[in-house]
């Protein structure tokens, strides 16, 4: 670890060992000490030291005593250092003055130490002595007589050891020694207060000097204030009369005859005093305290002074002042708070605190003092913002009336007075009340509401443009009375109204004739307004004129119209009356309505009218008016096709009455009349015929009674239209789709529709329609080989015509993905397709022969198949096959597919030799044929080819040429048909030479 250099000193006490160390690189946290004896090691002291310290005393050692310190150091991140040391404390000093006397019949007051030692085998005994420290400074010590060496005189010797012994055992003394010994000096000095005038100071192990001496210095003025001498066995004493508040510094030594040990030495304050008469009160700055007090006697360091706020003294603000001040100013307070002052004298670490009475800063006058009669004629409610203080001082003073008095205590910001005045003005005060200061009032002024009018009324006292209103006076206090005129139902402002609190009627002119008004009226007092009284009624109406009676074109019905008058009305009424019938009619219409039709009435009759002007419970009517209805037209009339496409049947529904009737016929486009036919009455039908078919007709029949002609309502027909001609479907070629055709039949037509529906299916038909000038219609996106029944009406209106009807199928779709292949067979062929869309009735299979150019094999499969297999072929040969699927007459190829059979062997190969340098080859094909044949020469002994020949289909014999003679050759013949070849045997043979030797 880190070395920490430690080494030890005494600094001349021989009871204390001072530490010393060097600090580790990079610091340490702290450190740790610890003292043990040498022999078994025991922790006789411990200690600790905080960072940068290199330093420390044990104190309370035995003098001449080896002990072993030990020194840890604690490191960052948890680490330490350790380094261990031994040291001795030092003796005591040598005695001095010895004398040596005889001493009979003396007690021993001596002890013989327990680390005597001797100087040879022989030498006389010297010890060491420890002196009973309560004897006094000259010891009498006894010790054994001594021997004396011959030649030497007796030798005494002694020292001033600290420690126990044992008591002699030696013989009667002789001689006595006067040992003056240096004093040991006290322990654990302390010095504490017990009063502000008196200290004590205490300490321990003081019976190691013959005298104690004590200075007791004050610190403030660096003057000794007692000194004392003390005898042994004095452990404390109190120091009296001292100044309080005050440091004093004490001092401590020992003596022994000539000896003197300075000791320890120790600070302590006396208590100090308390301030008096401790007060708080205003200060000349507004929301200012000052705190004042009796400097009492002695000293202090300084003064704190602690304002506190509130009853429940909460700290506000801390001022530290010097011990000579008696006063301190606080500036900034609140204003209406109560206050108390805290003033502590501080003197060292101790303190004596003294406290006031409490005091109020003045306060301020409350803020957002309002008045409110909240609509009430008997209350007013004031209320105001919370400001600082104990209470509020509440006064309400009407102008007549005496001052109504209250206080409130703080939190309280509204007071409600009841019983009051109606239409009053009162003023209100309020001041803050904070302890014995109340602030300047504020004050605010408003009027209790005033009572309503009573009894108000309203009349029109049959005038047209005014009304006259009247009420009696309120029975308490106002300025007058104001009202509002108001048109009552659009609630539009008219006119105001104000008048003194003496008037109770008022005219109001220049008013609207039928026009409902409302007045409302109210007693003022001040800015307020009284609950409102309201009244209404309305100006007498005016007449309707400008009234009229006319027919309309309506059956049975008369429209009444008339003028508005000048003015408002609330409605009209309306009386119709007939001379002819006992019943009338009475119809009540709203203001805005100008005429009205009186329908159901009787046809043909004389009515009269009256319009009467009603405005609230007043009414005023107009002369009468007169006119006659009109006749009733024909009812349900209808036009239906006739029994033929060139006719149409008319019928309707008489109404009653002796009238004759017209029949208006026009083309429906042009609205030509192209035929009248007059019918009598009774008559209820007409066929009209010679008409073109598919055309759209109007028929209108004209009813006349009296002046008045009526029509009916005009009735549309049609004649039913004549079916196209010539009908046929046929397939579009590879679009799955049906061409329709047709030709046009005579007369009109709104257009065709046509239907499509598939043979043996459940799903319902295609319908499409066409225009009224087509003769032809493709039907797209039909299912392939599938058949359709076709039919196609003419349309005219609702009408169809008869139908016609026809059948038709699209073109199959065409198999795919054929594929011939060879099972490795040379008389077989496999085949198969994938199943195209839609239907087909079967499909038919054909194979051809490319070898011989012919159609060999056809086969009808249903249409269900995908593959077929073909037998018995020709063995070498090449074939095409194609699929056909077929729906009726209408076909759909898939494209060729070809594959060859396998070859068979050739047979009987026979071999000659011709010639020295030839091989002749002769061979026969036992069926079928092949694509072509392979020779193959290699010389057999060897194996070495020698030879490739490739020869046509039609091949039966080959020479090998340019041979060796008399070589034996090794040749091989394979058939061949396209990718398939099939081999004989090799054979061997030699050149003619080769023949001649072996002959």
């Amino acid at each position: 670890g880190t070395l920490l250099n430690v080494s030890v000193s005494d600094h001349g006490r021989s009871d204390s060992l001072l530490l010393s160390w060097d600090e580790p690189e990079g610091g340490a946290t702290g450190y740790l000490l610890a003292l043990s004896s040498l022999g078994p090691g025991t922790l006789l002291q411990n200690g600790s030291a905080g960072p940068n310290t290199t330093s420390f005393w044990f104190h309370g050692l035995t003098p001449g005593t080896r002990y072993r310190i030990e020194v840890t150091a604690t490191l960052a991140c948890r680490d330490s250092t350790s380094q261990s040391v031994t040291a001795q404390t030092s003796k005591g000093s040598p005695a001095h003055d010895v004398a040596c006397r005889e001493l009979r019949g003396a007690k021993c007051h001596a002890w013989r130490s327990r680390n005597s030692y001797k100087e040879g085998a022989s030498a006389p005994q010297f010890w060491h002595i420890s002196v009973n420290h309560c004897l006094p400074p000259s010891l009498a010590l006894c010790l054994p007589c001594l021997v004396p060496r011959a030649g030497e005189g007796d030798t005494a010797g002694g020292s001033a050891a600290q420690g126990p012994g044992t008591p002699s055992p030696s013989a009667e003394p002789r001689c006595v020694l006067l040992l003056p010994s240096a004093p040991s000096v006290p322990t654990q000095l302390r010095l504490s207060p017990r009063s502000s005038t008196s200290l004590v100071a205490s300490w321990a192990d003081a019976t190691g000097a013959a005298w104690l001496h004590l200075e007791l210095r004050n610190l403030l003025t660096q003057t000794v204030t007692t000194t004392l001498s003390a005898r042994r066995g004095l452990t404390s004493y109190t120091f009296q009369h001292l100044h309080p508040g005050t440091q004093y510094w004490l001092g401590l030594s020992a003596t022994a005859g000539s000896y003197t040990a300075v000791g320890p030495n120790a600070t302590a304050w006396t208590y100090p005093l308390s301030p008096g008469n401790v007060t708080l009160s205003g200060a000349e700055e507004q929301n200012s305290l000052q705190a004042r007090w009796s400097i009492p006697a002695g000293q202090r360091d300084f003064y704190l002074v602690t304002l506190r706020e509130g009853e429940g003294g909460v700290p506000t603000r801390n001022i530290s002042v010097g011990g000579d001040n008696d006063h301190v100013t606080f500036h900034g307070l609140s204003p209406g708070r109560q206050y108390s002052v805290q003033v502590v004298a501080v003197a060292g670490p101790h303190r004596a605190s003294a406290h006031s009475t409490a005091a109020w800063t003045e306060p301020r006058a409350p803020s957002g003092v309002s008045l409110c009669s909240q609509g009430s004629a008997h209350s007013l409610l004031a209320s105001w913002e919370e400001a600082m203080g104990e209470g509020y001082l509440l006064a309400l003073s009407p102008a007549e009336h005496p001052v109504k008095n209250s206080s409130m205590l703080r939190g309280d910001t509204s007071f409600t007075y009841e019983g009051l005045h109606p239409g009053t003005l009162y003023t209100f005060e309020v001041s803050t009340v904070a302890g014995p200061f109340t602030s300047s009032p504020q004050r605010v002024s408003n009027w209790t509401y005033p009572l309503p009018p009573e009894q108000l009324t309203l009349s029109n006292g049959g005038h047209r443009t005014s009304l006259q209103a009247s009420w009696r006076a309120a029975s308490s206090g106002s300025t007058g009375y104001t009202g509002t005129l108001w048109e009552t139902k659009s609630r539009e402002w008219v006119r105001n109204v104000t008048v003194g609190n003496d008037w109770t009627n008022v005219t109001l002119e220049d008013l609207v004739p039928g026009r409902q008004y409302t007045l409302e009226m109210a007693a003022v007092a001040g800015p307020y307004r009284s609950p409102v009284r309201s009244a209404t009624d309305w100006t007498y109406p005016l007449a309707p004129a400008g009234v009229t009676l006319t027919n309309t074109r309506r059956p049975l019905g008369l429209s009444a119209f008339w003028d508005k008058a000048a003015g408002d009305v609330d409605q009209f009424h309306l009386q119709l009356y007939s001379k002819s019938h006992a019943a009338q009619r009475n119809i009540s219409v709203g203001p805005n309505t100008h005429n009205f039709t009186f329908l159901g009435l009787s046809p043909g009759t004389q009515y009269f009218l009256k319009v009467t002007v009603l405005a609230g419970p007043y009414r005023s009517s107009s002369h009468f008016a007169t006119e006659w209805t009109y006749p009733l037209s024909l009812a349900n009339v209808s036009v239906q096709p006739g029994r033929e496409p060139q006719e149409l049947h008319v019928s309707w529904v008489e109404s009653g009455g002796g009238r004759d009737h017209l029949v208006q016929l026009s083309v429906a486009e042009s609205l030509s009349i192209i035929r009248n036919v007059s019918v009598p009455r009774g008559v209820t039908q007409l066929d009209l015929g010679g008409l073109v078919p598919g055309s759209r007709y109007r028929v209108e029949i004209i009813s006349q009674a009296g002046p008045h002609r009526i029509s009916s309502q005009t009735a549309i027909g049609y004649t039913v239209p004549l079916p196209p001609r010539s009908l046929s479907a046929s397939p579009v070629s590879m679009a799955w789709a049906l061409a329709v055709h047709w030709e046009t039949a005579a007369g009109q037509r709104d257009g065709y529709l046509l239907s499509l529906l598939e043979e043996g299916s459940s799903a319902p038909p295609r319908n499409l329609e066409a225009g009224k000038d087509s003769t032809n219609v493709t039907v797209p996106q039909l299912e392939p080989g599938t058949c359709y029944l076709v039919g196609i009406w003419a349309v005219a209106g609702p009408y169809r015509s008869l139908p016609r009807n026809t059948t038709g199928c699209t073109v199959p779709a065409a198999p795919t993905n054929l594929s011939l292949t060879n099972p490795g067979s040379s008389s077989e062929l496999y085949t198969s397709w994938n199943k195209p869309p839609g239907g087909r009735d079967q499909y038919r299979v054909t194979l051809y022969s490319l070898s011989t150019q012919s159609r060999i094999q056809v086969q009808t499969l249903s249409p269900d198949a995908l593959n077929t297999t073909w037998t018995h072929l020709e063995a070498g040969s090449k074939f095409a096959v194609r699929v056909t699927a077929v729906k009726g007459s209408l076909e759909a190829s898939s494209i060729n597919a070809t594959q060859w059979t396998y070859p068979l062997a050739p047979a009987n190969l026979t071999l000659g030799s011709p010639s020295p340098s030839a091989l002749v080859l002769w061979w026969a094909v036992a069926a079928g044929g092949a694509e072509g044949f392979v020779v193959d020469v290699a010389d057999a002994a060897s194996g070495t080819p020698v030879g490739h020949a490739e020869l046509g289909g039609r091949a039966r014999t080959h020479i090998l040429r340019s041979l060796s003679p008399g070589t034996r050759y090794s040749v091989a013949l394979r058939a061949t048909a396209g990718p398939f070849h099939a081999s004989t045997a090799s054979l061997t043979h030699c050149t003619r030479e080769c023949d001649a030797l072996l002959a």
